[in-house]
């Protein structure tokens, strides 16, 4: 058993899950933190006999008191029909529980990584996104709970690492795929290979020419975890995702291939501010983190396929 305490807010969701997963395979004494909006037991129920794996019930928005060594504040619904549910809690979720985070980090002094996204880059006009670009979002939009939500909370970590020195990361996550992801969280994905195994329409918005990078699950957390243990002053924010791009109707086609279905594809306008083009640049990961995506998109999405096979099974 190591000696770091690890606390995973959101840890029952789809990243978190696999987080804790990870961290207690290689030993950590891993809290799970969770209040079941989007995250489900299912995810962790194989973490539950665990020694060195322990679950609470909580909502970020209010405050945690507990002794950790490293936080991993994943807490949000990351979906657009999740995060469009309830915008209000989104933003709250965001904001409040980055300060919460911080304050509990600043009271042990923990290590605490804030799990960003690409959204804060909004409909972006440059192309791949680096860093030091500070996008092009709309404040007033239907994603803007989400979008600023991500954005003030990274403001917020960088004010607490320059006015109470604290050991902050932060991580901009782009599109992720692969087992536990919630059949009806909206992303393209799950939504393509759910369709495709019920026989339904495939639904494309817009003419299916915008580009998505999809990154599978176990690279992206493999990033987390080296960000968090890398040297104190490489804060970020930093790029995880994958730069390989596909157009939403590649992505689309593959699904069919490996599902062998015959669903048919169908077109419906694009939403409101959704970005055109999504790509990261992974430069600074590379450098810093020696780190890249290893998995191709073709055995990523096997896996998933094969997860909600078991799931549609299953309901």
């Amino acid at each position: 058993m190591r000696d770091d305490a690890v606390l995973v807010t959101g840890g029952a969701g789809f990243l978190g899950s696999h987080l804790c997963t990870r961290l207690v395979r290689e030993k950590y004494d891993v809290l799970c933190v969770d209040n079941f909006y989007t995250g489900t037991k299912r995810n962790i129920a194989g973490l539950l006999d665990a020694a060195n794996f322990e679950l609470m019930r909580h909502d970020v928005t209010f405050s945690l008191y507990v002794e950790v060594d490293q936080i991993y504040n994943l807490a949000c619904p990351a979906s657009p029909v999740h995060y469009q549910f309830d915008p209000v809690q989104t933003t709250k979720t965001s904001v409040h529980g980055a300060i919460n985070m911080l304050g509990l980090a600043k009271r042990v002094k923990a290590r605490i990584l804030q799990a960003s996204t690409s959204e804060v880059y909004g409909d972006p006009v440059v192309h791949p996104q680096k860093e030091d670009y500070w996008g092009h979002v709309n404040p007033v939009g239907l994603r803007s709970c989400y979008d600023e939500g991500k954005r003030c909370a990274e403001t917020l970590m960088f004010d607490y690492y320059r006015q109470h020195a604290l050991e902050i990361k932060v991580a901009r996550i782009f599109n992720t795929y692969g087992p536990n992801m919630h059949p009806n969280d909206g992303r393209v994905i799950s939504n393509f290979i759910v369709q495709a195994l019920k026989g339904e329409p495939i639904t494309l918005y817009g003419d299916g020419s915008q580009t998505r990078s999809f990154c599978y699950v176990d690279d992206l957390i493999d990033g987390l975890i080296r960000l968090m243990l890398s040297p104190a002053d490489f804060i970020g924010p930093v790029n995880l995702g994958n730069p390989g791009e596909y157009t939403i109707r590649q992505l689309a086609e593959e699904v069919l291939r490996l599902t062998g279905s015959r669903s048919k594809l169908t077109f419906k306008p694009l939403p409101s501010d959704d970005p055109v083009r999504r790509c990261p640049d992974i430069t600074l990961a590379q450098s810093q983190l020696n780190w890249k995506p290893t998995v191709p998109l073709e055995d990523g999405l096997k896996e998933t396929i094969a997860y909600f096979r078991v799931l549609l099974e299953e309901s």
